[in-house]
């Protein structure tokens, strides 16, 4: 690492993400004194004129020298970019490896005519396009290249992304502004952002992306829409990213004239032959068709008494002449189920509805699995389809976008949780080790011909495309991991530090620790054990709702009650969900004493009483792990703000504010999560600090001017379950008289930000005014709770006895100002 390294002068929006190419500082930059300055292309495809662009462009910026390109082959050292045959037609002799994979490179150094090269070769030109991004990113993370010999190859074939965007631009699950793609019902006039993702997705190996959502609607396959979509492939197809569409199963009835989309109904059939020719005919290297049928409520192949299988390969056969792929999202969780009756369970529906079909799926059908088997949890087991599907291409589908694990508010790098799933052994072929999920999802055990990854990115118009500039690791670790599911999440983390932010030996090691600690942190303050996120299921799926998950037709994810916690998913006395894992993986989990604890709760109901190997209760690990969780979330702010100066003022200060809030939102997660087990179980906290806050001063015992006391649902996202509210167009205010010695304080305010209005706070010292801001911000929820719940900190005021703190509200639209309480700490 380079330490003392000089913060840039110009601003920085994250935009650029972690392809900023800044200059390189003094000792990176003597070590590519090698790197030519010439850079020559061995062909004219777009794809090819990119590759050189990019080695144009990085190079140029990070050696603060003009990078020359050239016609052919120069009589001075240069960068040589082209495919294997290219290259060993160009330079004879050459010792360009064989036998590279579909999109493989290499990177070599070679010396002939008495010229040095250094050369980049693709077995295609999409493989030249990322032996490009990583020859760059290599220099750019201060590597040498003077003696390089590098062979890679992806893992698999299918490297995807999906966009859950809607027509209107909005996007479904989606935290960073409006869609990129489409606006009013149409594809936008300006798709310039669509260009720039195309370039990010190439930079790490991402080959294929759907635009719209899994809810698709039919107009995307209308003969007035697909010259429409034309234009994104336009765009995408230089980067080397094919285009595909999510559609929905019932459009030969809603856009074909039919009266039937029965999948082996002939007509049916013919109507899926037509919109794939139209397709192909706009977009000649259309990637295929993502469907979502039978799940969450949709219409699927049971209404004709069809399967699974059915529906997606009358759709596969349409595709099959011109190579096109159908990813069949293997998520039909058969729900509304019966909560009243203990063996339904939602984890065992992915297994029940789709391995039973296993080999009755087209060869080029993918079933595109979910890498947990209930919904994106803060921690589940892997799924057992992959380790039971012999004879059907599957991928993995892994969530980039946050949806219950913070919505890019919260920092949590997903990398370790998707490398947890990744490395799991399911011991599919033998009862010895050697099938973990990575390869199971590439095919290899099977020799299955297609398989991989497929992550639902969900970028929008923000400046810095996710929200969070921290949130931005996830996307980058999402291919490094489908490109390589190997490489370890410390390194991808350490890279993604390094390319974003500089050489600075503090900035890396501040941002890669923060990382590799956010996911472990927001589980410890949201649902450990296994228990799920104990969030909002039926609402926004942020803030927390630890009931919301029980005692509906969702399914019950933690069946916690007075006497325990807990879905007994075991064969003898539970569900029977272990039974769907090969025997020695589901004799693991069927047993109490060698489950692990991280997992008890997903696999086993227990006391609260029970002992985990720590030595903890069940209970007084729920009580401690919230207070850690919450800690380690403050720690992250404390640790973030000593970059200051280190760190250009734009990026610092907007991932500052994103730390402080979620430092704040941890502590309404810890508070209602631990008020809620209190009370359910009956049990106090042994360290006593459950309902007991120090410093705290509960809003509705204040003095109040036109406040209201009323209560808050659900009634643990508040502090002593109520809140004070004001009037529509009312000014109102609280107050309270410090009676404790003179000092230096943090002042919290604890108010709820609903999506109705924009209220405008202040806060007083006497008639002195110490902080004004306005509640404008957008959480899912017109009320007080827990999406809702906001804290905002004024730090090293100076009180003295005697003193009145005053927090006054003017309400906006519908928004009532609530406050929850105010608290004060001593100042660090």
């Amino acid at each position: 690492m380079i330490a003392a390294i000089a913060v840039p002068a110009y601003a920085e929006t994250g935009y650029d993400a972690w392809l900023r190419y800044a200059p390189l500082p003094p000792p990176v930059l003597e070590r590519m004194k090698t790197v030519p300055r010439a850079v020559a292309v061995l062909g004219d495809s777009p794809i090819l004129m990119n590759a050189r662009s990019e080695i144009v462009r990085g190079l140029s910026s990070m050696l603060g020298a003009p990078v020359t390109p050239v016609a052919a082959l120069p009589r001075t050292p240069a960068i040589l970019l082209g495919t294997l045959d290219q290259v060993r037609a160009a330079v004879p002799g050459v010792a360009v490896p064989d036998g590279l994979t579909p999109d493989g490179f290499w990177l070599g150094t070679t010396t002939a005519r008495g010229r040095a090269f250094l050369i980049v070769a693709g077995s295609t030109e999409r493989g030249v396009l990322y032996g490009a991004f990583a020859l760059l990113q290599r220099i750019a993370r201060g590597e040498s290249v003077s003696r390089l010999n590098e062979r890679q190859e992806p893992a698999a074939p299918i490297r995807w992304v999906n966009q859950w965007d809607n027509l209107d631009g909005t996007i479904d699950y989606g935290y960073a502004g409006l869609s990129i793609f489409f606006e009013d019902g149409g594809v936008r006039a300006d798709l310039s952002r669509v260009q720039d993702f195309g370039r990010l997705l190439a930079s790490v190996g991402i080959n294929g992306l759907t635009v719209n959502n899994v809810d698709a609607t039919a107009a995307v396959l209308t003969d007035a829409f697909i010259p429409q979509l034309a234009r994104i492939a336009d765009v995408l197809r230089p980067w080397g990213v094919r285009v595909s569409v999510a559609v929905d199963i019932g459009s030969p009835r809603l856009i074909g004239g039919l009266d039937t989309f029965d999948p082996l109904d002939s007509r049916v059939a013919a109507f899926w032959k037509a919109r794939v020719d139209a397709l192909y005919r706009a977009i000649p290297d259309f990637g295929g068709m993502v469907v979502d049928a039978g799940a969450e409520g949709r219409q699927g192949p049971s209404a004709y008494g069809r399967s699974h299988a059915d529906a997606a390969n009358v759709i596969a056969r349409a595709l099959a002449p011109y190579d096109g792929v159908v990813f069949y999202r293997a998520s039909a969780y058969g729900y509304p189920l019966d909560w009243r009756e203990p063996r339904h369970d939602r984890a065992r529906a992915a297994y029940d509805t789709f391995f039973p079909l296993d080999g009755k799926f087209d060869a080029n059908v993918v079933l595109q699995i979910k890498h947990g088997p209930v919904d994106f949890q803060v921690r589940e087991p892997a799924s057992p389809l992959f380790g039971a599907l012999r004879n059907t291409n599957h991928a993995i589908e892994l969530q980039i976008t946050q949806q219950y694990l913070g919505q890019q508010r919260h920092v949590c790098f997903l990398v370790p949780m998707w490398k947890m799933v990744l490395d799991f052994d399911l011991l599919a072929t033998s009862t010895s080790p050697g099938t973990p999920v990575r390869d199971l999802v590439t095919g290899r055990p099977f020799n299955r011909p297609l398989g991989g990854f497929v992550g639902v990115s969900n970028v929008g118009r923000d400046t810095n495309w996710l929200g969070h500039d921290l949130a931005m690791a996830n996307l980058y670790g999402f291919g490094r991991l489908a490109w390589n599911p190997t490489i370890p999440a410390h390194t991808i983390a350490s890279e993604w530090a390094t390319l974003t932010f500089g050489h600075d030996s503090q900035v890396v090691t501040t941002v890669t620790g923060i990382l590799l600690e956010s996911w472990p942190a927001y589980e410890r303050y949201t649902g450990p054990l296994g228990a799920g996120t104990l969030t909002d299921i039926a609402g926004p799926h942020y803030g927390p709702g630890i009931e919301s998950s029980e005692r509906n037709g969702r399914g019950q994810w933690h069946r916690a009650d007075g006497q325990g916690i807990g879905v007994d998913r075991t064969v003898a006395t539970g569900t029977g969900f272990t039974a769907q894992y090969i025997p020695l993986v589901g004799a693991r989990f069927e047993s109490l004493s060698s489950t692990p604890d991280e997992l008890l709760l997903f696999f086993h109901h227990v006391p609260y009483t029970h002992v985990l190997r720590s030595g903890k209760t069940v209970i007084q690990h729920i009580y401690d792990s919230h207070y850690e969780g919450a800690q380690q979330a403050a720690d992250f702010v404390v640790r973030w703000r000593r970059l200051e100066g280190l760190i250009d003022r734009e990026r610092y200060e907007a991932v500052l504010a994103r730390l402080e809030y979620q430092a704040g939102h941890a502590i309404v997660w810890r508070d209602a999560v631990n008020s809620w087990f209190r009370w359910i179980s009956g049990i106090p906290d042994a360290q006593g600090r459950v309902g007991r806050y120090r410093g705290r001063v509960e809003a509705e015992f204040m003095d109040r001017d036109r406040y209201a006391v009323a209560p808050v649902v659900p009634w643990e996202t508040a502090s002593a379950g109520q809140a004070v509210t004001c009037d529509a167009a009312a000014t109102c205010a609280v107050r309270y008289r410090y009676q404790g010695a003179a000092g230096s304080f943090d002042l919290a305010v604890q108010y709820f930000d609903e999506d109705d209005g924009a209220s405008r706070f202040a806060v007083f010292i006497g008639e002195r005014q110490i902080d004004s801001w306005t509640a404008d911000g957008l959480f899912g929820s017109a009320s007080p709770n827990g999406h809702t719940s906001t804290r905002r900190t004024v730090r090293n005021i100076q009180l003295s006895p005697g003193d009145e703190i005053r927090v006054q509200v003017t309400t906006d639209g519908m928004e009532g100002g609530a406050l929850d309480y105010i608290e004060l700490t001593a100042s660090p």
